[in-house]
């Protein structure tokens, strides 16, 4: 799903050629029917194996090389190609962001600076500060390896579906952090106490949460009562993960 930050955050489902505004459907009734695949990478309908990718272009494509996951594996600006050196240098070398956010508890996390808000408003962040600018993705993953060992870099999906939040503060947890992080880093430190803080359109938070798979139910059903993330939230404590059906044919009806 698209998002523009807003108030609440406004989501958008991408149809190709349209688009649908996903908060006009919150308390209607939504069916979704599993229809085929069709790789993000070749267009091919080959079953999707991650990231809406075939199996074939996830380990061949230039945009999940392992310095995706892993910032810190990054080697442009050594020159050192992973996969394809001209689209490496183009998404590493540009200025990246590493950055706290509250999502169930706080976290740890690094993303492109133009990124910035999307990547907080995917991950469900109610609250967000940056506490480093740095001119590439490597120097990015070098912070992230060292401020992890102090706080996570994992959400839990559950907690975060459910509402559940963590009282703990933004601002005196990036203090605390700033006394962890190596001597050659703090030169990209943000010293600022700007946090900004994320609205959903939630009208209620489960009990209980389960995740949809649509390979394993075909079709699929029930009320919706939220957005939060990239999770449509349904009445019924049923959450669907829209990235994670991403190269998925699906016929939606409502």
């Amino acid at each position: 799903m698209s998002t523009e930050l807003s108030e609440p955050i406004q989501y958008y489902l991408d149809m190709g050629s349209d688009f649908i505004i996903a908060n006009n459907l919150i308390n209607k009734k939504i069916g979704f029917e599993f229809k085929g695949y069709q790789c993000l990478e070749c267009g091919n309908d080959e079953k999707i194996f991650a990231q809406g990718l075939c199996k074939k272009c996830f380990f061949e494509s230039p945009k999940v090389g392992q310095w995706v996951m892993k910032p810190e594996l990054s080697t442009a600006h050594l020159d050192i190609e992973d996969r394809d050196l001209a689209f490496e240098k183009q998404m590493q070398l540009q200025e990246h962001v590493v950055y706290l956010a509250k999502t169930s508890d706080i976290k740890v996390g690094v993303t492109r600076k133009n990124q910035v808000p999307t990547r907080w408003i995917d991950q469900g962040a109610d609250k967000a500060t940056i506490i480093l600018e740095v001119p590439n993705r490597y120097l990015a993953g070098m912070a992230e390896v060292a401020l992890k060992q102090y706080v996570s870099d994992k959400t839990s999906w559950q907690k975060m579906l459910k509402g559940e939040q963590t009282d703990k503060n933004l601002i005196e947890v990036k203090q605390t952090l700033k006394q962890q992080l190596p001597a050659d880093l703090m030169r990209y430190w943000i010293d600022d106490n700007q946090v900004l803080s994320l609205h959903y359109p939630v009208t209620a938070y489960p009990e209980k949460v389960k995740s949809i798979n649509l390979e394993k139910t075909s079709f699929f059903e029930e009320k919706l009562i939220g957005i939060k993330g990239q999770y449509l939230i349904f009445e019924n404590g049923q959450v669907l993960n829209i990235r994670n059906h991403s190269g998925y044919i699906v016929e939606i009806s409502f």
